[in-house]
């Protein structure tokens, strides 16, 4: 047989075989000899600004295992971490007190991001490479979190974070079981459902830990504002402080939600609801991170001067309360802390 007839003969039995193989099994063989060869490369591209309000890009990959992925920054932010450093996430998670409640896995996963090709909005132009995490990294960063809140090793200013990862876990689990029993009966949801389906998750699960601001954010205030300590209700100056440092600046939108807010408190008609019970459509998340960032600066303050500072320079310049109180001593703001811990 001549080496031509040979090089038929091969090419023949190669047909043959290709042939052979059904459809989707050629598919995924292409797709494997392209992620060697290019690496893997986004097939959709989305953000979680419109919808809830932070601004982090979201991609799928064309891996086997179509790959959801977010940036390390989008997990931070859905954290509600108020810092802006790029490695929040890794310093939450190398805290002492976290560190022993994070696996070799994910810790692995995290020094080793994803790499792939993004997606270009010029077709002429090629797509640029990107970094990011496997967005199911998110629900392992919550659990290390809540678990070093079920031994009690977090920081007072950890308490946020965790909140939020109860949040992120609950709804994650409803959307996921309701995904899974929509699968199993043929059921497709369309790209609003599932948005409005997880949203209103997010929503429910807000709800249990928003009960009331935190304890410690009077407590601070009592003590910056020397404002005395009451043995029941709260100082009229707290609504005004509420105002003015939560509600008003909040989501930067100078006093917007404030008066959306108001409106919808006002067309409700009970006047003992809260303003942050009307919240749940206009930025629940805002509220707590708000909340997050006025306790920061509050804890990290020596005195009233240098906390309305740090207000003024975040959020734009907050006039000065007129707060003409007497003095109150250290110990009856630390008798109010031993108080309100022991009730709690």
């Amino acid at each position: 047989m001549s080496e031509s007839t040979k090089n038929l003969s091969k090419r023949a039995g190669g047909l043959a075989r290709a042939k052979a193989v059904p459809p989707e099994e050629r598919k995924l063989q292409a797709r494997k000899g392209a992620l060697a060869r290019w690496g893997a490369k986004a097939t959709h591209k989305g953000n979680f600004k419109e919808e809830f309000g932070f601004d982090v890009e979201c991609y799928v990959l064309n891996d086997e295992k179509r790959t959801a992925v977010i940036s390390q920054a989008g997990m931070g932010d859905a954290l509600g971490l108020v810092s802006t450093s790029s490695d929040r996430v890794h310093r939450l998670l190398g805290s002492r007190n976290i560190a022993p409640y994070v696996s070799r896995d994910l810790n692995e996963r995290l020094q080793n991001p994803l790499v792939f090709q993004g997606l270009s909005s010029v077709a002429t132009v090629p797509p640029p490479m990107a970094k990011g995490y496997d967005v199911t990294m998110l629900i392992d960063v919550c659990k290390a979190v809540v678990a070093a809140e079920a031994e009690g090793k977090l920081l007072e200013r950890q308490r946020n974070v965790a909140r939020q990862a109860h949040i992120i876990l609950g709804a994650s689990a409803k959307a996921g079981i309701k995904g899974l029993v929509y699968a199993l009966s043929g059921y497709d949801a369309t790209r609003e459902e599932v948005i409005a389906a997880f949203k209103q998750y997010v929503q429910e699960e807000a709800k249990k830990y928003e009960k009331e601001f935190p304890n410690e954010l009077y407590l601070r205030w009592h003590r910056l504002y020397q404002i005395p300590v009451h043995e029941r209700g709260k100082p009229w100056q707290f609504k005004m402080l509420t105002v003015n440092h939560i509600y008003y600046p909040l989501a930067k939108s100078n006093g917007k939600i404030l008066e959306l807010v108001r409106a919808l408190k006002s067309k409700d008609g009970n006047r003992k609801n809260k303003l942050f019970q009307f919240l749940n459509e206009l930025g629940a998340r805002a509220l707590r991170i708000q909340i997050g960032r006025v306790l920061e600066m509050a804890d990290s303050s020596e005195s009233k001067a240098q906390y309305e500072n740090k207000i003024a320079e975040r959020f734009g310049g907050q006039s000065e309360l007129p707060l003409e109180l007497q003095p109150v001593s250290s110990s009856t703001v630390d008798r109010a802390v031993a108080d309100r811990k022991t009730a709690s």
